[in-house]
């Protein structure tokens, strides 16, 4: 009975933290989508004196309701908060700034209250450390991951708007042909273009939007060409057929390079991070063994040496393979 206590206790504050965060998160999302359908009319209807009614009225009443309102506006309005929110854009999740860091805050500190009751201390600020920087590791693989599936379809989706072009459609109805035709995530910012030109936005500018979403030096070479031909004229579906050339010839050359280059990088991954799960893994099997590196000051300061050799190598090793094309 005893075992049945020592496990489920940490795990009970464990998810009453989670549930809790999630809670906060989820009332300052319910606060800001409350007369969305208003919100937008006037937003459209109403000019900049109405944006900044509605602005200070949503403020309120969030505060109303959410004791954490306060907090949310001051962290969204930081130059860091742009930034995490730019990151989220890019990787396609509909969260706020603030909810974003209240899931990271829970999760440290719900995997650290877990872990520290269930092992020991040292345990709970590893988890702690995993929980908090968790979240921003899986953003920023789904960025990666959303950018490699975009390029990967840029030259197909070229090709299209070319044939489109030639075939007599309009620009714009070529980028909606591609909206309605092309998988995600390519069909999802081609139908983004359409809705702001169609709200009024200029294409340039509608594009522009895209290569910030995006950050694709394929994408942005694509954006460039097309704001010069509209700029000085020329045959734009011939224009599309060689950057489409170009592209997959550059993404020839990637692949090649990365096949070469693979041996090197999996090397600097391992001089990171295998020394470092060695390390977890012996302090959950034997706790006393690693004990010394932590409480005596040789020990320290061999953690030391040894972390900072391990950076050193790491990205010495990521400089050499990081070939741009």
């Amino acid at each position: 009975m005893s075992e049945y206590v020592s496990y489920g206790i940490p795990g009970i504050a464990f998810l009453g933290v989670l549930l809790l965060f999630w809670g906060v998160a989820t009332l300052v999302g319910g606060g800001a989508s409350e007369s969305s359908m208003e919100a937008r009319m006037a937003r459209y209807a109403g000019g900049p004196e109405a944006k900044k009614e509605e602005k200070v009225k949503k403020k309120k009443d969030r505060k109303d309701i959410d004791p954490f309102a306060t907090l949310s506006s001051d962290v969204q309005d930081k130059h860091l908060a742009a930034k995490v929110a730019r990151d989220l854009a890019r990787a396609n999740l509909t969260l706020r700034v603030s909810e974003y860091y209240y899931i990271r805050v829970g999760l440290a500190l719900g995997l650290g209250l877990f872990l520290g009751v269930l092992r020991d201390p040292l345990s709970g600020v590893v988890g702690a450390i995993v929980g908090y920087f968790g979240p921003r590791i899986w953003v920023g693989r789904r960025i990666g991951s959303r950018l490699n599936s975009f390029n990967k379809q840029l030259p197909d989706t070229i090709t299209l708007l070319s044939n489109s072009l030639r075939a007599g459609s309009s620009f714009l109805q070529s980028i909606e042909l591609v909206s309605r035709e092309s998988p995600a995530p390519m069909g999802l910012e081609m139908g983004r273009v359409v809705r702001e030109v169609n709200l009024g936005l200029g294409m340039e500018e509608a594009l522009s939007n895209i290569v910030r979403r995006i950050r694709s030096d394929d994408l942005d070479l694509m954006v460039t060409a097309i704001g010069v031909q509209q700029q000085v004229g020329g045959n734009l579906a011939e224009i599309l057929d060689t950057i489409a050339f170009t592209i997959r010839e550059r993404v020839r050359i990637k692949g090649e390079i990365r096949t070469l280059t693979a041996q090197g990088r999996y090397s600097g991954y391992l001089v990171a991070f295998l020394p470092v799960g060695i390390a977890v893994t012996l302090n959950f099997i034997n706790p006393e063994f690693m004990q010394p590196l932590f409480t005596q000051l040789i020990g320290q300061i061999l953690l030391v040496i040894g972390g900072v050799m391990m950076a050193i190598g790491f990205f010495a090793i990521r400089k050499i393979t990081d070939i741009k094309v």
